[in-house]
């Protein structure tokens, strides 16, 4: 497999909008991302891969990691504590990919308590080292290293993270517009205006996203290089082209999709259940979300869709 060709860093300077599907645990796979990318999505992420395994065992790379010729421009995330560990990951998958991003942003307990994920906006020192080592270790100049981050409560705090950030060589930063408390509360879309108007580096703004209109809001408002969605995106793939519910055809060519690439029945089923959220009845999803086969699903929609 060679190299991607696509180069995010043009991307972001060309001036237009770069949409993002984010790295999402479990959901933004090779058939999700494959998917995404037939309706106008521009960088896909990988799922989020613990870094120290990926480079221990050939399982967990095989499970982790999979990619294709169509799947481009793509960035793979890393969850790290150690710039060894980092650059030995980023050299494997280098040949495969755009690029790397290590996770500062993940809230959740396990990966703070592993010294992983949001944990480490409050340790410039070692996102520095990490940096610094991939450079080191991968040899082709194009290959981007960057960052996700959530706020500090001071945001002069975050804005020094990201410009030490951009001192040592990052690509581009996104900025997930909460604190690592906060959860449902609305996004601090000011907060990475701020964070925008301090870098002369890419910044992408990421955080609550529904809708191509929302989308193009947000970039307008905060004045970013692009904007990255999650929920969204599961919620309806089809979004960054413009639809305000998932089509129908995007429903069937996730079917097309996965059964070609041997996507496993349960994150099959579960797009399903999402992309359907809006356009089915509490009966219908009640039928829809108990079905256990894969030509059960076939045949409800078929019944009930057509072909």
């Amino acid at each position: 497999m060679s190299r991607k060709k696509k180069d995010p860093i043009e991307m972001f300077h060309s001036g237009q909008l770069v949409k993002v599907c984010a790295p999402m645990v479990r959901y933004s796979k090779l058939a999700f991302r494959t998917l995404v990318r037939k309706y106008s999505c521009d960088l896909c992420y990988t799922p989020m891969i613990v870094a120290a395994d990926f480079v221990k065992s050939i399982k967990a790379r095989d499970s982790e990691f999979t990619t294709n010729q169509g799947d481009c421009p793509l960035i793979v995330q890393f969850a790290a504590n150690d710039a060894r560990l980092l650059s030995d990951a980023a050299r494997i998958v280098s040949p495969y990919a755009n690029g790397i991003d290590i996770n500062c942003g993940c809230p959740q307990r396990w990966a703070m308590a592993e010294g992983y994920g949001a944990c480490l906006i409050n340790k410039p020192e070692l996102v520095r080292d990490m940096v610094t080592q991939v450079r080191n270790q991968v040899e082709n100049p194009g290959f981007s290293v960057s960052i996700k981050i959530r706020i500090h409560d001071d945001l002069k705090r975050t804005v020094d993270l990201c410009r030490k950030a951009e001192a040592t060589g990052v690509s581009w930063i996104t900025v997930h517009g909460r604190t690592v408390e906060e959860r449902h509360q609305p996004v601090h879309y000011d907060s990475i205006k701020i964070i925008k108007e301090s870098m002369s580096i890419p910044v992408i703004a990421n955080g609550d996203i529904r809708s191509l209109k929302e989308a193009e809001n947000v970039w307008q408002i905060t004045g970013t290089d692009g904007v990255m969605v999650a929920r969204g995106l599961l919620a309806n793939p089809a979004m960054f082209a413009g639809y305000e519910e998932t089509p129908l055809k995007c429903i069937w060519d996730w079917v097309d999709i996965a059964l070609e690439l041997g996507t496993p029945y349960m994150c099959f089923h579960q797009h399903l259940m999402y992309m359907m959220e809006k356009i089915t009845s509490r009966q219908e999803k009640r039928i829809f979300n108990a079905l256990s086969s894969t030509s059960a699903i076939i045949d409800y929609l078929t019944d009930h869709y057509g072909v």
